[in-house]
């Protein structure tokens, strides 16, 4: 990255229907509170969210998708950690 270059931030939205932030974009900016408030102007114009979490990109680190049946493998063996088995209460709409 040169001197001139801000360094690239990923922006997560909550959305007020929403429990969870969902990534919606990557900005360039100085620092975080400058990526918060770019990442407002340019990500929720309409009000569309109520928390803004912003991460610099190069801080992020992700499993290598060429292994991913070695990492997700075990999973499907175990079938027990999966809620298929449940009855969700009547009034549970977050599951």
């Amino acid at each position: 990255m040169s001197q001139k270059e801000w360094p690239l931030w990923e922006v997560f939205i909550r959305s007020k229907q929403g429990l969870n932030h969902k990534h919606v974009g990557s900005l360039r900016a100085a620092d975080a509170e400058m990526a918060i408030e770019n990442a407002r102007d340019v990500y929720t114009r309409r009000s569309e969210g109520v928390s803004i979490w912003v991460v610099e990109s190069n801080r992020i680190f992700a499993s290598d998708p060429t292994e991913a049946d070695a990492l997700f493998e075990p999973a499907h063996s175990k079938v027990y950690r999966h809620p298929t088995f449940y009855d969700v209460p009547d009034g549970i709409s977050h599951m």
